[in-house]
Formats: structure tokens, sequence, C-alpha cells
């Protein structure tokens, strides 16, 4: 069976189950549990043979039953009806409490399907497939075909942790990840980019020890929502990273709370979305407060509640010295001031910051997102500033995409790559200059950077023909969806005032109570 008549056939049963109120994200986590299981199964049999050991039912306390039943796919496989939920029930909650990749799978794991016939029939749907004879890239492209299904629907927000895999496999391209280096990934979403490096890496000629150092010692991240953790852990099992029994390389601890002091030959990540990190407490009153989170590091430059400049500082904390970074940042990295604009100055001054690619509106899930990459590389302590020319691409300017009808393609950024130069960086030539000022690709000196107001790295140059010339407008229905994302970014940040001020009105309520 292809890989497209399988994604049809799980997709469709989403369909079906969306009837029950079961939603595209709750049908990926179930699919998650249960390949997980079959996958174990057929690793335990010939010709793996792999002696996977997996525990009996336990209680709610997290013991054991005695001579409760086995948590495994063939036990599974033979319930029917009540009991099928009532054991299924029972054993997420059993293996939730296991260490390494079983228990992170499993980490707060539901069932969300209630109707037994359903859930039986979506265990026969994965029990009649041998996963274990299909290929990484068949398995891969399946689960990677529904994590962006799930992206795709709006209303889960899955979208957030999901990077247009076009823009992946570029920076990818242009970082040149080597064998035998480590990759973190401190906001690691579903696991692209760990999957591109993968397949960047898995493409050149490698001897035994290196596939190994590939599969087990090579990727390490951090994701804080549990539910996105499981699916990346999935996701990296399905194309050959890890293994059933592998200890966490994956945190689900929050990134920016502490320096673990472990260092990385490369960062590859694309930070959550929202300006200012918060938390929302209930006190012992049952009174709602919202605050915003500013994180206690000595190693940071600057202390902010600015999420996306807390993520920079952090990234430069990771690198080892000459380590190298891809980050994808929104604009208000490049032009805030205060604590923005000092950030900036010492990252020119302690990193090498070489290059900015402008990026689109309309290629990622998240409406109106104005976003950048930055690449820089890490240097010794000195006095002397690191950074002499930063060089930027601008295809932002006069660029029109959409998720739909005109998405991101790796073939977009081809003219981007070539300019960059991987081969070797440090031999690039402008494409502007004065007789072509559309030229995309253009150098400016730290000089000129640092002279600037705030040290603002905001830069265009490209004249924005919408705005002149009315005979180069966008496609109706390209300018409909730039106005649908306004309205929905418009209505993202309206929500968020409201629910500050129904935060603050309850707290008021809560405190005029005699």
């Amino acid at each position: 069976m292809t890989e497209s008549t399988i994604i049809s056939k799980i997709w469709n049963m989403a369909n079906v189950l969306r009837d029950d109120g079961v939603s595209y994200g709750d049908y990926l986590e179930q699919i998650t549990y249960l390949l997980f299981l079959k996958m174990a199964d057929e690793m335990n049999k010939p010709p793996y043979n792999k002696g996977l050991k997996f525990p009996h039912l336990k209680d709610a306390e997290g013991k054991e039953i005695p001579n409760g039943e086995l948590c495994d796919w063939e036990t599974l496989t033979s319930k029917r009806g009540a009991e099928l939920e009532a054991y299924y029930v029972q054993m997420l909650r059993s293996l939730a409490t296991e260490k390494g990749m079983l228990g992170q799978i499993y980490t707060k794991s539901q069932n969300k399907i209630q109707d037994p016939a359903k859930l039986l029939r979506v265990i026969e749907m994965i029990n009649r497939e041998n996963w274990s004879l299909m290929g990484s890239d068949v398995k891969g492209k399946i689960y990677e075909g529904l994590l962006e299904k799930n992206a795709e629907d709006t209303k889960s927000g899955a979208g957030q942790y999901f990077t247009p895999r076009a823009l992946i496999r570029a920076m990818v391209a242009c970082v040149r990840p080597k064998p035998e280096k480590t990759i973190i990934d401190p906001a690691c979403g579903t696991g692209g980019f760990f999957l591109a490096a993968y397949d960047y890496i898995a493409a050149q000629s490698l001897n035994k020890d290196q596939k190994q150092f590939l599969k087990k010692k090579t990727f390490f991240g951090n994701e804080i929502v549990a539910n996105t953790r499981r699916l990346c852990l999935m996701n990296l099992y399905l194309h050959n990273i890890g293994e059933l029994d592998s200890e966490d390389f994956i945190s689900p601890n929050d990134a920016l709370v502490s320096d673990t002091g472990n260092r990385y030959d490369y960062v590859l990540t694309n930070p959550p979305f929202g300006k200012k990190s918060s938390i929302t407490i209930t006190n012992e009153d049952g009174e709602v407060e919202r605050e915003d989170l500013s994180y206690n590091r000595q190693d940071f430059w600057e202390t902010t509640s600015n999420k996306q400049l807390n993520f920079l500082q952090h990234i430069k904390t990771l690198l080892k010295i000459n380590g190298q970074a891809a980050v994808v940042l929104p604009d208000n990295v490049l032009f805030e001031g205060g604590a923005g604009e000092e950030i900036r100055k010492q990252l020119m001054k302690t990193t090498e910051l070489h290059t900015i690619l402008r990026l689109p509106t309309g290629i990622f899930y998240a409406n109106g997102v104005k976003a950048n990459v930055l690449f820089f590389d890490n240097r010794p302590a000195s006095k002397e500033v690191q950074t002499r020319d930063i060089w930027f691409y601008d295809y932002r300017t006069n660029i029109h995409h959409t998720l739909k009808k005109s998405p991101l393609t790796f073939e977009d950024l081809t003219d981007f790559i070539k300019c960059y130069n991987p081969e070797n960086r440090h031999l690039r030539t402008e494409t502007w200059s004065e007789e072509n000022p559309e030229g995309r690709w253009r150098k400016f000196t730290y000089d000129e950077i640092i002279a600037r107001d705030k040290t603002n790295l905001d830069i265009f140059w490209i004249k924005d023909k919408s705005l002149t010339d009315l005979d180069n407008l966008p496609e109706p229905d390209e300018i409909a969806a730039e106005i649908i994302d306004n309205l929905e970014e418009g209505i993202a940040s309206f929500r968020k005032v409201l629910e500050m001020c129904v935060d603050t009105s309850s707290f008021a309520t809560a405190s005029s109570r005699p």
C-alpha cells in the first residue's frame, strides 16, 4: 500500500471521529499511542527480538496491580466493547509512569475516543500494516503528512509548532551540519529541524560509527508542551532517530529557566511566537492574576520579559566556540529599544552575525507573522568586535505567498542559498548596486549598523511596488488573504487584551468581597 493511500485511510478515520467531537490533534495523539505499541510489538518479534519490556497495569497510585494484565499490543487487540475502553484508559495511565521515551510518549495521555467500536476500528486499521517493514522515509512521510494536516487546523492552534519545511531545508542547506556534531533545538515543536538535518547528514557517505552517532547522539531539544513533545518523539523515531528505550533527549523543561552547562555545535530553531512570556496565577482565595515572566539568568546580557530576546540570549549560551546558529525570529528583535538594543550590540560584539534573511508574510500557519532568519557563529572572548559585515537578503518586499494557493517552496529560496554561498560564505558578491537598486542581496558594515538609531537591523531598500504602481498589485485573492491575516492578527490581539480584562475584573471582584 502506498504512503498516500495509508495517509488517506488514516485521515478518513479522523473525519469520522470528528462527528464524535474528536479533534484532529486528539486523533493524532491516539494514533501516536497506538502506533508506538504496535511497532514495539513488531520489534519484539523475529527477526528483531529487541526484548523490550512493558509493565503490568498499575493502580491510581502508580503501583503494579497483582496479576494485572500487560500493557502491550497483544493484550489491547484481544479486547472488545466496554472492556476495551476500560483497559485502554488504564493502560495509558500505567505507561505514563514509565521512564525514558516510553514515559514521555504517554505523559498526561488520555483516551479521547469514547466509542469502543470506533476505537476498535482505529486499532484494527493500525494492526493491518507491518510498520517495521516500511522504510523510515515512508513512515516519516506518513507521520509528517498527518502533522501538516493537523497544523492546517487553525482552531487547534497547532500551526505554531510547525515551521514551513521548505524554510527549514533552506536553513540547513546554508549551515551544512557535519557528521558527529551535536544539534539542539531549544523549542523543537514536532522536530522539523532535526529531520532536515538528519536527511542532510544521512545523505553523506557515513561509516558505521557516524551512523550510530547520528541515530543516538546528535539531536537534543526542549519542548514544554507534553502533547507536542510526544508528537516530536514519535516523528523522530519513525525517521530512525532514537530507540524505543532511548533515554530522554527531548527535555520537558523550559529551556529558558537555567543554563544546563551543555554546549552544542549547531542551534537550529524557531522559538514560539508571541512577544512576552507570562504566567497566570490563581492564589489561595481563587483570585486570578497575570504576570510578565522575566528569567533571572546571570549569563544573560539583559533581563527582559520579551520571550524572543530571551531565546536569542539563551541560544548564544548554548553554542560551543565556533558553533553555528540559524534561528527564526520576529521583526521586533531587530528594532526594539532598551534591552533589545543592548542585546543586538552584545550579539554583534561576541558573535559573528553575518546573515539576515527577511521573510515574507503568508508562509506560517500563524497569521500575520513577520519574521527573519538570523545566522551567526559564536566566537572566543575578545576585546575586538566579532561582526564585521552583515549581509541582508530581502525576500519580503514585493513577494506574495499564501498557504493554499502560493505556498513557500524550497525553490523559492535557492537564490538566497546561492547568494549565501555555503561552500565559502566569505566569498560573496552583492546583487544590489546603485545601478541595480532592486537587487535583494546587500551588505552593511558594522559601522553602518552601529550608527543607526537603536542599532536598528530592520533594514529595507527595495521600493515597494504595491505603494507606487497600481499595475503591479497582487492578485485579488492574495490581497484578500493578506487582509484576512491582518484582521485575524488584530482579533487575536483583542482577545488577549480581553482575557487580561477578564482576569483583572475577576481579581477586582474577588478583592471587593466582604
